[in-house]
């Protein structure tokens, strides 16, 4: 492939990401361990007898920022090392964190093994005080051996593939996001549970600390990024209120601002607990399904139907694969949707930093939350091909045991894994005010047992939506009835009890020379220019789209945010440089979906 870069990754920093990566529960005393580490390959799990390699962390090995452009493949080692500085605490402890490591780790502090995780996609942490007390200075190692087997196994991976291609992309490795140290004492706080009930009017806290202590929250107005500039006037007290940790708070906000993407308004915490002080934010919004003045069921943002207009976005960057180039990159793709007038991004089958989400919150950007797909080998003729066909004429299948061999999902481990995998993924987003829908399940890839999916979700989160089965294989439940239209006749469903969403459409390809990586083309129609590309989404939307929503379609996801190596079908190019699209026109036309949708 031809080597793209961005405008971000044209220069990289010395310590990629330098951001404190978790500004829903933050603390001062951190340290980002991005940056140049040493890293080898072997065939066995004995570490190497030498490190002969850099790696840039936090980019995988077959990202070009990363300085390695090697593939880790099945069966083989990735280790990782590299020294640190950190005086060890007399008191206290020192977490050691992981954005996300793809796909199982082992990890050693000054060569005792401190644990290990299993899982692509999700942070884990690691307390590491007693190898660190035990040093004989502020001097430490940390070594990091990873395994991958990418598609050849049932563990999660999205769109990732060794045989990449099509709609398949570079398969990636190892540590992909920030690595980090943080002081914390004794009794610190585990978990900071913010709930808002926009209903009640208040927000529900619990704090959760090893051995329950006296706490006191406090809540100001507007919330100020500890990283932004200085804040035009001094936020103010709005409420506060002692609890004990462990148990939880109702905290009172009459009168409150809510939070929407035309205003997304948000509120400053600080919990004190013993000797622990963290901040976060949080906002009062309310996303459910209910029927308007004519009985149609529709997506109701704080109390009024409204009309969420998305695109698909996956994530992907030319020079960091899963990792984005900068914190400013991920700013950039949220604001160039919001220019245009989207309000929604469905994040797809891939899970971001937490800084992303963190945008989404403070930018006002609606967000679905793909769960990550995994399982066997896709039977593309069946979920791609003939799912397609099914799907035209309102064919399904039930997603239970019979299926299991069709839909990828054999392994009795990969099931519990991706159950396991649901409810980590909502315990560590839910947080963010911008998610509004959780998708167990894409088109079939890896599904079973989508509504004991959905119960999952629900019990762990009942304030937000969930599209139990995207695309097709509806199972009948979840909050919306999910449509992907890309062939054939679009049909909408008559008398569903749920909101109607079409999920995903479009795909509308135009390759862009000097700003493609590949010379084969993917995509749902071909386009030989820009205006041509522009004639056909507008005859799209106008033809297709425009009607359904005028029928009460709630909720439109255009395929997609950018090109993705094969996939020319982006709204933007790969390398973030070219919009395809004619602006003036996809702004005009979200304005007349709103318009149909009663809300201009």
């Amino acid at each position: 492939m031809k080597q793209l870069t961005t405008r971000w990754g044209r220069q990289p920093a010395a310590i990629p990401l330098p951001e404190y990566p978790r500004p829903a529960m933050a603390r001062q005393a951190w340290l980002n361990l991005n940056g140049q580490w040493s890293c080898a390959f072997t065939s066995s799990g004995s570490p190497p007898a030498q490190y002969e390699r850099s790696i840039l962390v936090p980019y995988s090995p077959e990202a070009p920022l990363s300085g390695v452009g090697r593939q880790l493949r099945p069966g083989e080692f990735l280790w990782y090392r590299r020294a640190f500085s950190f005086p060890a605490p007399k008191s206290g402890r020192v977490l050691l964190h992981f954005g996300a490591v793809d796909q199982t780790c082992r990890v050693w502090v000054n060569g005792v093994e401190a644990g290990g995780h299993t899982g692509g996609y999700l942070p884990f942490t690691l307390d590491i005080t007693r190898p660190l007390r035990a040093a004989a200075g502020p001097q430490h190692e940390l070594v990091v051996q990873v395994q991958d087997q990418t598609d050849t196994g049932w563990h999660s991976r999205g769109k990732q593939k060794l045989a990449r291609g099509g709609m398949f992309y570079t398969a990636q490795s190892g540590i992909w996001q920030t690595v980090w140290l943080e002081a914390v004492p004794e009794n610190a706080v585990e978990e900071l549970r913010l709930v808002p009930d926009f209903a009640g009017a208040c927000l529900r806290l619990r704090a959760v600390t090893a051995q329950p202590v006296p706490a006191v929250c406090r809540i100001t107005s507007p919330y100020q990024p500890p990283e932004g500039p200085a804040p035009a006037r001094p936020a103010a007290l709005v409420a506060e209120a002692a609890f004990t940790t462990g148990e939880e708070v109702c905290i009172p906000l009459p009168g409150f601002h809510p939070w929407s993407p035309e205003d997304p308004f948000l509120y400053g915490v600080t919990v004190t607990a013993g000797q622990d002080r963290v901040t976060s934010y949080f906002a009062l919004r309310e996303c459910r399904v209910q029927r308007d003045a004519a009985g149609v069921p529709r997506i109701f943002l704080n109390g009024r139907p409204y009309l969420q207009l998305g695109v698909l976005d996956q994530g992907y960057w030319p020079e960091g694969l899963y990792t984005p180039p900068s914190d400013e990159a991920m700013e950039a793709d949220v604001r160039s949707m919001k220019e245009l007038g989207f309000n929604l991004l469905r994040k797809h089958v891939k899970l971001e930093p937490q800084r992303w989400y963190y945008h989404c919150d403070r930018l006002g950007m609606l967000v679905w939350q793909d769960m990550v797909c995994g399982g066997g080998r896709l039977q593309s003729w069946f979920v791609t091909y003939l799912a397609t066909l099914m799907n035209c004429r309102r064919l399904t299948i039930r997603d239970g045991a019979r299926s299991r061999r069709l839909l990828s999902r054999q392994a009795e481990e990969g099931r519990r894994e991706f159950l396991a995998e649901t409810a980590a993924t909502v315990q560590a987003l839910a947080c963010h005010p911008s998610i509004v829908c959780w998708v167990p399940f894409n088109e079939g890839w890896g599904q079973f047992n989508a509504l004991e999916a959905e119960a999952l979700v629900r019990r762990l989160d009942p304030a937000r939506l969930v599209d139990h089965a995207s695309g097709w294989f509806d199972q009948g439940g979840g909050d919306v009835c999910s449509l992907h239209h890309y062939f054939f006749k679009f049909r909408l469903p008559k008398n569903d009890p749920r909101a109607l969403a079409l999920t995903e459409f479009g795909g509308c390809a135009l390759a862009l020379p000097g700003h493609c990586c590949t010379e084969t083309l993917y995509g749902y129609g071909k386009y030989e220019s820009r205006e041509a590309l522009t004639a056909a989404y507008e005859a799209l939307v106008r033809g297709t789209v425009l009607p359904a929503v005028q029928k009460g379609l709630c909720v439109t996801i255009y395929t997609q945010l950018s090109d993705i190596e094969d996939e020319a079908n982006g709204v933007y190019t790969y390398d973030r440089e070219v919009l395809k699209l004619n602006g003036d026109v996809v702004r005009r036309l979200n304005e007349e979906l709103r318009r149909a949708a009663g809300q201009a």
